[in-house]
């Protein structure tokens, strides 16, 4: 069988046009007062053999296109919104199940139909295409067409300014969301075209523009207006998503350190800009220092942006970044520090990696997201601290580790990546992904040492930066092969290493603890190994040998684990735990310490064990065993080199020791996270953790967890002693021991700071015996907020009251504290009213108040009227409020919503409040709040609970023009739906072959198909499987970007509801080589989404008969007893034709929801199949039974065929009870023959052989299709006599449509009648052809009852 043929290696062009950008100039004119953006793109263009160039254009006004210069022939398909959407799905939603079944479809749909080029350009004059179509046999010549670069220019204005680029005052800029960047010039938005930029952007004199890569100069009109054009230059291949652009009166702010970085403003904020930037020279040389390279790009600008203009807090450009202003601060400020700088340093960071250096593929993307977080890590180290950077990679894995239980975190798992469109980076499963691609790379670092690591990442960027032939891309296998032959890491463990952490996902959980064996001085440690994921689908993927001694089907990992001990005569490190292997694991480890053994002296009489007396104070068991033992503290991957959860037991004694003695944070950490989780709490635990609590030199982030964890070991069984120590810490470092009343302010040490703002909330989560919280707790935080005075503070205690005011809204009232409210409350209205007068930082302040004013409505809603809160809160949505006080208003209305009236009301209110909200990333906090209220319900929504219309209008609002502006907020709109039928909020897992039916958006209602023959090569990237049903000027774009010449413009079509059985027909038709060769010339290709893959695997398979194709109508169902309605959405259909023949496939679903008396269905399947083989009967093909001549080929049907749905009744004439009279006098006489055959002699000695049974067997089953098919073939011969009878009569009946059909159907009580198609075909005259022939394949199969 013939091979497909591959590509040349040489040939660098995409899969989905053959087109190849190699540089592209963007010249805009901006006028912010007219809000106008027009001017051209040019392109130099590799064009492929085709001469079509495809690109992608949304939200754009072509103006004309030229190529070479010379005006050219284009057509343009923008997105336009269907009109019906509601209507569509008022039928087809009728649980939180099916709306999720929709809601999958309709974002596969719209994400698959981005991939596809819409503005499609004839780069080829008339010449060449009559050189391609009068080629012999329709098969074009590589030698006569050859590759060509042309340049193409593209006149254009931008006209809805509503996604990609945006109008703010006199502001202008970019936002670099997901396949945005085609919304304001037009590109191949493809992740794999990369190529150099010429910008210009003309704005007026006053503003400033920019842009990407190196401003070369600036030009002064002498024109009125003056306007001023920046000239950049960008010389680094980068793809369209990397181009951004900035406009606005900006004050600028040169780098004292280094020329290369700009920082850029709007004039208020030039304050807080010249303070927060001091930094980032030192991120910027760090990096430069690090990798051992000059910063990439020719200069690096940060523009910084009202937090109401951008879509995100950063968006990343080539040489650019563009972040919100709210990150600015001042020298008054403390708490965003921090945040601040590692958010800038980030940014910086995927300058080089991800930007710079790209991923290959989609399943690489997490190799360049992980190096860019690996470096903003060396940054937290070297200039925060290695403290706060082991800190934040421990509770970072203790988040993946909760977190990776699904194939969503699959790092390099196409069903994880590739085959989620990018929407895998968004949300918290973006975070997680993140974090875990870090997490690896610091295991391969801890593997090999941190030189070779280092030595690695500048041979990357060595590689990049090459003058002969540099490589900016990074794949995952490409990193091995450094790590092997640079990083010295063996191959063996390499090839375990990266499929299971990088293909795989799931963490190990290991469960721990020991026994000291006194008389051999060893530690005897047991472990259970587990896995935070079921290993059962893991091990499918990774083809584990299941002969394997791993139990319960753990494939384990690689490596071994060291578990460190620490003595009385000190450390020692003991790499003994295998990762792989038996779950059950018991190790014996080597004591180096005898002391304890030489020490140990036997008790005298009237002493305790122990040696003490009964005078003393009685010791605990753990004091025993201390004594008992040289052990100190034992620890389990103490350097962080597993990304695992790891359970250790061991005395509490111990963890004090550990608390107390090691001075790791994260050893620190862990141990108060055991000490509080201890079921009995000795007087030793809670000293211990209040010493820790007190003792300055500790690391604060630590400090405030033992205050968390007394404040939750607090009860009436330890007579409240966490609050009081946590109360006595607080008035030892802030009261005045003489008046007993708060001192003022003072925040001159950092880390006292963030400790002492902590208590407040962790004294409000403490309660007593009856829940609520005590007397003492509420008297604490009124006096704090009461008696707080700023006055000689130098910093701002904006963070320390909303950290006060919060902590009010975490207390629980009881009898003995209610009276404190009403004083609370005043304080809280003091605050508000004082911060609408002097706003504070960001409007921290306000939000805190409205954040506990809400909690504490909702806590009291049973004696307070909720009306009075919500009105009270509802002024703060005006539109004249900033950003974060108007989305926190909305949050707060929407959680009193939910509290009172339910899911379904308040996500009503969700969707007013996203069509109010004038900011993308206000849209965005709605959604992931509306997602949040939606898991707290909890499980799958049953319908009572939420109304099928307002189900609809989230679907109505997935598919309108603000979800398609706002990429992330229509993630979590699909997200909502999800979690409402009680599925995973993500795309992963959503079966595609099974999506439901479902109209698509329209593109265009006309088509200009003035060179559609060429273009039906145009191919989509890696064309996945679509909902089935599509407009005719969608489906020649959207699954094969193919342009039928004089295509129809109305197709009648008829779809079936989501939910329901449907039976197949395919039909086989075989053409004779006269007929095929005919139609060799008209090359028209038109795929259906749905069959896609399937048809190119029987392209593949049928080599020798030429290529294939396949389309399928689904038909509605029928009961015999009972009408149904059918939905009234519309497919196009159209079959192909290739260069040796044609398989068109025809799928009728006619299933039936069948009466009690009525049980059966039907299978019909046939395949009309074309090429150059015979028609005559071949008798001896027991698959085909009976052959029927088609006489009536349509003659009009010359380069496509299309589908369509006359009714047909089923009564059976007598010519066809004659002719199936004879044939099943054939039949019979065929089965005699078979009959003699089997029970003849020479099969006598084979009738206990198994292969003569299973023959036996299959010919019966032969035996009972043959029987169904004499059933049935009356039906098929029936309606192939009328379907030439009512010739006339199809267009008539294609126009009129389903809901005439429909209609008739539920007032009809007749039997149901067969719905069938019209195969039109067109066969050129050129000979004598003879009539193509049917082989027909009639299969029967029960269907249960729906």
């Amino acid at each position: 069988m013939a091979k497909p043929r591959k590509p040349k290696p040489e040939d660098p062009k995409p899969a989905h046009s053959g087109a190849v950008v190699r540089h592209q100039k963007l010249c805009l004119s901006i006028d912010t007062n007219l809000r106008r953006i027009y001017g051209y793109t040019e392109l130099e263009i590799e064009v492929p053999d085709i001469g079509i160039v495809g690109l992608h254009a949304e939200n754009l006004g072509i103006e004309s296109v030229l190529v070479d210069g010379e005006p050219t022939d284009f057509e343009y398909y923008p997105r336009n919104q269907s009109s019906d959407i509601e209507k569509r799905w008022v039928s087809a939603v009728s649980s939180p199940s099916s709306a999720a079944d929709v809601a999958a479809a309709a974002y596969v749909t719209a994400l698959e139909t981005e991939l596809i080029p819409n503005l499609l350009i004839n780069c080829c004059n008339k010449m060449q295409i009559e050189q391609i179509n009068t080629e012999p046999n329709g098969v074009q010549s590589s030698a006569e067409v050859k590759q060509n670069v042309k340049s193409v220019r593209v006149n254009y204005w931008v006209e809805k300014m509503e996604t990609g680029i945006h109008f703010e005052d006199n502001v202008v800029h970019t936002d670099n969301q997901i396949r945005r960047a085609r919304c304001w010039f037009p590109c191949i938005d493809d992740n794999n075209q990369r190529c150099c930029f010429d910008l210009e952007f003309t704005v007026a004199h006053n503003l400033v523009a920019v842009s990407n890569g190196s401003l070369l100069y600036q030009v002064l009109s002498k024109y009125e207006p003056p306007c001023k054009t920046y000239v950049y230059r960008l010389d680094v291949p980068v793809t369209a998503q990397w181009i951004s652009l900035a406009v606005g009166p900006f004050e600028i702010l040169p780098d004292q350190h280094n020329g290369l970085i700009s920082h850029m403003c709007l004039p208020p904020n030039l304050p807080k800009l010249r303070h927060t930037v001091e930094f980032f020279h030192n991120a910027f040389s760090e990096y430069e220092q690090y990798l051992d390279a000059k910063f990439p790009f020719g200069s690096y600008n940060q523009v910084f942006l009202s937090p109401e203009m951008a879509i995100s807090s950063s968006t990343v450009g080539a040489s650019l970044c563009i972040l919100t202003s709210q990150v600015l601060f001042d020298e008054k400020v403390i708490d965003q520090t921090i945040d601040t700088c590692i958010k800038l340093a980030f940014a910086l960071s995927r300058q080089w990696f991800g930007v710079y250096i790209t991923p290959e593929a989609p399943n690489d993307e997490w190799l360049l997201d992980g190096l860019a977080g690996f470096l903003t890590d060396l940054f937290i180290k070297k200039f925060l601290g290695n403290n706060e950077a082991r800190y934040r990679r421990y509770k970072a894995n203790c988040a993946v580790c909760k977190a990776d239980d699904s194939g969503a975190t699959a790092l390099s798992s196409s069903f994880a990546c590739k085959d989620l469109y990018g929407t895998h980076s968004i949300g918290l499963l973006g975070k997680i992904r993140s974090w875990k691609s870090v997490a690896i790379l610091q295991m391969l670092e801890k593997q090999m040492g941190p030189d070779f690591f280092k030595k690695i990442l500048q041979a990357i960027i060595c590689r990049a930066q090459s003058t002969t032939c540099p490589v900016r891309s990074l794949s995952t296998k490409e990193f091995r092969h450094f790590a092997n032959k640079i990083g010295n890491l063996e191959r063996p463990f390499l090839k375990e290493f990266f499929p299971r952490w990088v293909g795989l996902y799931g963490c190990p959980v290991l469960r721990m603890g020991f026994s000291y064996n006194k008389r051999k001085n060893i530690i005897e440690l047991a472990v259970l190994r587990e896995c935070t994921a079921t290993i059962d689908s893991s091990v499918s993927v990774l083809n584990a040998n299941p002969d394997s001694e791993n139990r319960d089907g753990d494939i384990g990992w690689p490596g071994v684990m060291t578990v460190r001990v620490y003595e009385l005569d000190g450390m020692s490190d003991h790499p003994d735990l295998p990762m792989a292997g038996d779950a059950w694991q018991l190790l014996e480890i080597a004591c180096h310490s005898k002391l304890a053994a030489r020490r140990y002296q036997k008790p005298k009489k009237g002493s305790k064990p122990d040696g003490s007396d009964d005078n003393g104070d009685l010791p605990t068991v753990d004091m025993r065993s201390s004594v008992d033992s040289p052990l100190l503290w034992i620890r389990a991957d103490p350097e962080m080199e597993y990304l695992a959860e790891i359970h250790f037991n061991q005395p509490v004694q111990m963890w004090i020791n550990q608390l107390e003695k090691d001075e790791d944070v994260v050893a620190q950490a862990q141990a108060i996270t055991a000490l509080e989780s201890l079921p009995e709490l000795s007087f030793s635990v809670l000293k211990a953790l209040n010493n820790f609590l007190t003792d300055s030199k500790a690391f604060w982030r630590v400090r405030i967890e033992a205050a968390l964890a007394l404040a939750s070991t607090s009860s009436e069984e330890t007579d409240m002693a966490g609050l009081q120590h946590l109360v006595k810490f607080y008035k030892s470092r802030r009261f005045d021991t003489d008046i007993g009343l708060p001192k003022p302010n003072d925040f001159s040490d950092f880390p006292e700071y963030f400790v002492l703002e902590a208590i407040p909330h962790a004294v409000a989560t403490i309660r007593a015996a009856d829940r609520k919280s005590p007397r003492e707790a509420v008297e604490f935080i009124l006096q704090l907020l009461k008696y707080n005075d700023n006055n000689e503070n130098p910093y701002s205690d904006v963070f320390w009251l909303a950290a006060l005011v919060q902590s009010v809204g975490e207390l629980e009232f009881g009898q003995q504290s209610i009276y404190f409210l009403s004083s609370l409350l005043k304080r809280i209205d003091r605050l508000l009213q004082f911060d609408r007068l002097m706003p504070s930082y960001n409007g921290i302040l306000t939000i805190s108040c409205i954040r506990t004013l809400t909690q504490i409505a909702l806590k009291l809603s049973g004696f307070i009227h909720l009306d009075h809160v919500f009105e009270l809160i509802k002024p703060f949505r005006d539109s004249k409020t900033i950003w974060q006080v108007r989305i926190e208003a909305s949050r707060a209305l929407l959680d009193l919503e939910h509290h009172c009236n339910g899911i379904n009301a308040a996500l009503l209110l969700f969707i007013k409040y996203i069509e109010e909200e004038p900011s993308l990333r206000g849209q965005v906090k709605l959604g992931v709040h509306a997602m949040r209220l939606c898991q707290i319900q909890g499980g799958s929504v049953s319908g009572e609970d939420i109304k099928a219309t307002t189900l609809v209008a989230l679907l109505h609002l997935l598919e309108s023009r603000i979800a398609f502006n706002n990429v992330f907020l229509r993630h979590y709109l699909f997200c909502i739906l999800q979690v409402l039928a009680g599925r995973s909020p993500t795309l992963y897992g959503v079966p595609k072959e099974k999506l439901p039916c479902m109209g698509n958006v329209e593109i265009c209602n006309e088509q200009k198909n003035n060179f559609g023959a060429p273009v039906n090569e145009i191919r989509p990237p890696q064309p996945q499987p679509q909902p089935p049903m599509e407009n005719p000027s969608h489906s020649n774009h959207s699954h094969d970007n193919l342009a039928i010449p004089e295509a129809s413009k109305e197709v009648d079509t008829v779809s079936n509801s989501h939910d329901r059985k449907t039976a197949v027909v395919k039909i086989r038709v075989k053409q004779s080589a006269t007929s095929s060769k005919a139609e060799e010339a008209d090359n028209g290709t038109a795929e259906r989404s749905e069959g896609g893959e399937r048809s190119e695997g029987r392209r593949n398979h049928d080599a020798d008969r030429g290529a294939t194709s396949s389309v399928s109508v689904d038909a509605p169902q029928r009961n015999s007893a009972e009408a149904v309605s059918i939905s009234n959405q519309n497919i196009e259909e159209v079959n192909s034709f290739h260069d040796h023949g044609s398989r068109i496939t025809a799928s009728i679903g006619s299933a039936k929801i069948a009466s009690e008396g009525d049980n059966f269905g039907k299978e019909l399947q046939c395949t009309a199949d074309s090429g150059n083989a015979s028609v005559h009967h071949q008798p001896d093909d027991p698959s085909s039974p009976s052959i029927i001549q088609d006489n009536y080929i349509d003659a009009e049907a010359k380069k496509y065929a299309s589908l369509q749905t006359p009714s047909i009744s089923r009564d059976d004439g007598p010519p066809f009870q004659e002719k199936e009279k004879e044939k099943k006098k054939k039949s019979k006489k065929k089965k005699k023959d078979k009959e003699k055959k089997r029970k003849g002699e020479e099969h006598k000695g084979e009738r206990n052989d198994p292969e003569y049974l299973e023959k036996k067997r299959l010919k019966k089953e032969k035996k009972y299709k043959e029987k169904e098919m004499a059933r049935i073939l009356g039906e098929v011969k029936a309606a192939s006599g009328e379907l030439k009878s009512k010739k006339e009569e199809t267009t008539s009946l294609t126009q009129m449509g389903d809901n005439k059909q429909e209609a008739d159907n539920m007032n009809s009580s007749e039997p149901p009648k067969v719905v069938t198609s019209k195969l039109e075909t067109r066969t050129e005259p050129t000979q004598p052809t003879s009539a193509p022939k049917f082989r027909i394949k009639i299969k029967s199969k029960p269907l249960s009852k729906s």
